[in-house]
């Protein structure tokens, strides 16, 4: 054989193997328009449930889950609370870009949702319980169960998936669990002497008390989700059908969780089950964001997620998604998606918060920078100004308690940058910030966040200080002021 005939039966031996990788994916994504179901948790942080390692919470239906889905472990919201987090998942769109980025807020006038990129595909789009969005024609769910009881509602959720055969659906179980007031479960199934305290809380009896209540909402949301697995396993339609859960962002404690930037806030649980395209009892370490679940949602759909225009250009004038589709991730055949991720939180305008605090970050798989932009100002949220709550026994104890006080000093004031070896600190505990040798790591992140804040549009503290005008009742909001002190603007 000359050199030629060997190339030739070289080349065409190499797009046979194409062909046949195209074929083999083709068939592992079949059927091509699955039916979706995603259950939402709220305010869980990502680390407390069985298949995410915590031992002492009690979570059969989510662990069952596990064995018959795929885990990411590195899946990242970008903002630690629940309007922006929820609208993110379902535009595409980075809160900035979007116009969600502060609490309690809605996207642009003219931004496309879910429901109605999965309605163009032929898809019955719902949602049961929580919504936390708007305005309504960019989210033009079904409801099929109101917000409060919706994640109840089994009746409702079955009369949905089981209304028809001939259509796929898409539905949005929104629970409200386990967001404060932590009220739904049996506290006295959780021993509080047993309990294991994350470090970067105070450990005090008050706080074993919480953690139990806590504990027991998320067991009482675990039942949520194993009725949501009867509906669908009765449905005769499991195979087709791609189950996903996610835990939203970090818990309401007093420290690192909701309304920060640390990975207690804005990592999630992720995990999905989809029988015929997805290996079971399988985990993954790709870093991924909400921002790219629509995307992949999509591609499974049938739809190119590159050729959409989502109603919002960024500063480039690029109209697409700020997220790109995992689907290769679900199938197998690829173990990385994503280089970063990113973070952003709004302080100005959520309850008895500061009137500028504005934080961002940036993350790789191993090492974690924040900028604290307004770092000089004191952080206030509703957690650290209730004079009955965690925060307030916690300041008692800095009195006479070092670790409390490094804790409590901690939450209310940080320094302007901090980075993180978050795969030897996962609890980001030592700040490396001014350490000589990770010098470039923090300048290459610096540099990488802020290219990505000016494609957002995100102008720092000038994007802070218009966060009340995303706000339909963003008006009538005041910054906190402690007691005696002028009001600060």
């Amino acid at each position: 054989m000359n050199r030629r005939e060997f190339l030739g039966k070289a080349s065409a031996g190499l797009a046979a193997l194409a062909l046949a990788r195209i074929a083999a994916r083709a068939h592992a994504a079949e059927p091509k328009r699955p039916n979706i179901l995603l259950v939402i948790a709220d305010d869980l942080t990502w680390k407390d449930c069985e298949p995410y390692g915590n031992p002492d919470v009690h979570t059969p239906n989510l662990a069952r889950l596990a064995r018959e889905g795929l885990c990411f472990d590195l899946m990242f919201t970008s903002t630690a609370m629940c309007a922006p987090s929820r609208q993110q998942l379902y535009t595409g769109l980075y809160p900035v870009r979007n116009g969600a980025y502060p609490n309690h807020s809605h996207v642009y006038p003219g931004v496309r949702g879910l429901p109605i990129y999965l309605k163009e595909l032929g898809y019955r789009v719902g949602i049961a319980g929580k919504q936390h969005f708007g305005p309504r024609e960019s989210f033009p769910f079904e409801i099929v169960a109101k917000s409060r009881a919706g994640a109840d509602d089994v009746p409702a959720i079955a009369r949905f998936i089981n209304r028809s055969k001939s259509e796929p659906y898409c539905l949005i179980v929104a629970s409200h669990q386990p967001h404060k007031p932590w009220d739904k479960g049996d506290p006295s199934a959780y021993d509080l002497a047993r309990l294991i305290v994350p470090p970067y809380l105070v450990d005090c009896p008050e706080t074993r008390e919480d953690l139990a209540r806590y504990y027991a909402e998320i067991t009482y949301l675990d039942g949520q989700v194993g009725n949501c697995l009867k509906v669908v396993d009765d449905s005769a339609q499991a195979d087709n059908t791609m189950v996903i859960f996610t835990s939203e962002q970090g818990a309401q404690f007093p420290s690192q969780g909701k309304w920060t930037c640390y990975d207690s806030g804005l990592r999630a649980t992720f995990i999905v089950r989809w029988p015929a395209a997805v290996k079971p009892n399988t985990r993954t370490r790709a870093l991924a964001q909400y921002v790219d679940v629509l995307p992949t949602l999509l591609e499974a759909a049938g739809a190119d997620p590159a050729r959409v225009d989502t109603g919002r250009p960024d500063a480039k004038g690029r109209k697409g998604f700020d997220g790109k589709s995992f689907l290769g991730v679900l199938l197998g055949e690829k173990t990385a998606h994503r280089d970063y991720v990113y973070g952003v939180q709004t302080t100005r305008g959520i309850i008895n918060g500061s009137a500028c605090y504005p934080i961002r970050s940036i993350r790789s798989a191993r090492f974690k920078y924040i900028w604290n932009l307004n770092h000089e100002a004191t952080f206030y949220n509703v957690e650290s100004t209730n004079p009955q709550g965690l925060f307030a026994v916690w300041r008692k104890l800095a009195e006479r308690d070092e670790k409390a006080a490094r804790i409590v000093r901690a939450y209310q004031h940080r320094p302007e940058e901090e980075l993180y070896d978050v795969l030897n600190d996962p609890f980001e505990l030592r700040n490396l910030a001014d350490d000589a040798r990770y010098a470039q790591v923090k300048a290459e992140l610096r540099t990488r966040l802020e290219q990505w804040m000016a494609e957002q549009g995100d102008e720092g503290i000038a994007t802070e200080l218009k966060a009340t005008t995303r706000q339909p009742r963003g008006a009538n909001w005041k910054p906190y002021s402690p007691p005696g002190a002028k009001e600060s603007n």
